[in-house]
């Protein structure tokens, strides 16, 4: 039984012969506890935690990672997403509740009324986002068919996602 529990011979040899199997004995062999415990109140013990937390080293990440193009691109996907996603449902959701002042012609209206550079300022805002999650999300249907996923097939179609950005919110912004 106590090979299966991974004790060493000469270990057991010392804890298993007849004259340490009495507790009072068998206490001897075994080091003496050397940490004093105490209890505490609840308070304490959270304020010796945040000390304790205090001393600890925090995870270095961005202090000492060089920026690559697998990050960049993976964190800018997801604000992009996120920022299309508040766009979206702040705009159903003024259009639903709000319905004699927030509707088509009364926007048409607004825009129209805009300085020129104003108009072309939010189109640029609003094309940046939409051309860069558009063209990353036919990039990871690409991954998620098993195609470009070595570095130099990431790299690739990472440079090739921001040129597609540049180009297409350039065109959106001052074409369309």
């Amino acid at each position: 039984m106590n090979a299966s529990l991974g004790l060493g011979s000469a270990f057991r040899r010392a804890c298993m012969t007849p004259s340490l199997r009495k507790p009072s004995t068998f206490r001897n062999v075994l080091p003496r506890r050397t940490i004093t415990t105490q209890p505490v109140s609840q308070t304490d013990a959270t304020t010796l935690l945040n000390k304790q937390r205090l001393n600890r080293p925090s995870s270095p990440h961005f202090t000492i990672y060089q920026p690559q193009m697998t990050w960049i691109p993976s964190i800018f996907n997801r604000v992009t997403g996120g920022a299309l996603s508040v766009l979206l449902y702040g705009f159903s959701l003024a259009y639903l509740f709000v319905p004699g002042t927030f509707d088509s012609a009364h926007i048409v209206e607004t825009v129209a009324s805009l300085p020129e550079s104003v108009k072309y300022a939010g189109k640029f805002v609003l094309a940046v986002p939409f051309a860069f999650h558009s063209w990353n999300g036919i990039r990871h249907l690409g991954w998620d068919v098993g195609k470009f996923m070595t570095i130099k097939g990431v790299y690739g179609t990472g440079y090739t996602v921001i040129g597609l950005t540049a180009v297409t919110t350039l065109w959106l912004t001052f074409f369309k």
